[in-house]
């Protein structure tokens, strides 16, 4: 058992991450359900996730300083740009297609890493992430590239209703996967702005606080009783969204419509 200093000590850095990636997410999630692109989330994550395979396996990322982010943001971007290929040309089948796209990284993945005799513990970190031994060193890029994604969603907010969307989703989901993994991108962009979407008041920061709560209990969960921290987070997202959506059916009616 930890002690409580410790504790502390080892769940703010992650806390920390976790708020970052909330703070792109939830809005961004809010554009993915009006899209009507649920799982576009999960193919530019898993492409991404290829891109630091690729990276691996070729040892790229001893030689070149960054290599792992930048071959990342390449296959994610590259994604995004198909998948506003998809929109534009091929409409009534996008999510199938977007389906389509995360199956074949996903696969790829697993027949890049089939010989690899660490393939197994490199797919486990890209879907599920490492976010419990995350530190603040981690972070600091992370938090520049955030605030200036943030600063464009506050200045331009149209640009997520147009094309840019899907550059400004490529590079936010880069960067989340390498902190927390493929599972916690996909449930942070959609169960927070799930159980808030019927929200007509206080929508956004209901949403922040859902899921503040839910990384702070899921990290708690995964510190105390040695749990994977990416799918402890996952299910402490789902639970939290159940109980509050509970909550403010039974106490608080102002918050959603009438």
């Amino acid at each position: 058992m930890f002690e409580l200093s410790e504790l502390f000590e080892i769940l703010l850095p992650a806390l920390v991450a976790g708020v970052l990636v909330l703070s792109t997410h939830v809005p961004l999630g809010y554009q993915v359900l009006k899209r009507g692109i649920i799982f576009i989330d999960l193919a530019i994550a898993q492409i991404a996730g290829l891109g630091a395979v690729v990276v691996t396996i070729t040892d790229v990322g001893h030689h070149i300083p960054g290599a792992s982010y930048l071959t990342a943001a390449i296959f994610a971007l590259t994604g995004a740009g198909l998948i506003a290929l998809f929109e534009r040309f091929a409409k009534p089948q996008l999510e199938a297609l977007i389906g389509c796209l995360y199956v074949l990284s996903a696969t790829a993945a697993f027949l890049l890493l089939a010989n690899d005799p660490h393939g197994g513990d490199l797919l486990k970190q890209v879907l599920s992430g490492q976010i419990l031994w995350v530190t603040f060193s981690d972070l600091y890029l992370h938090m520049v590239l955030y605030a200036i994604i943030l600063a464009l969603m506050m200045v331009k907010p149209h640009l997520l209703s147009g094309k840019w969307f899907y550059f400004i989703f490529a590079i936010t989901i880069t960067s989340s996967v390498q902190m927390v993994g493929v599972f916690l991108v996909f449930s942070t962009l959609i169960i927070p702005a799930l159980a808030t979407a019927q929200f007509t008041r206080f929508k956004l920061p209901s949403a922040y606080l859902l899921g503040f709560v839910a990384y702070l209990l899921g990290l708690i969960a995964s510190a105390l009783w040695d749990l994977p921290s990416g799918a402890a987070i996952v299910w402490s997202l789902a639970l939290v969204a159940i109980v509050g959506s509970v909550m403010v059916h039974k106490f608080g009616k102002k918050l959603a419509p009438q």
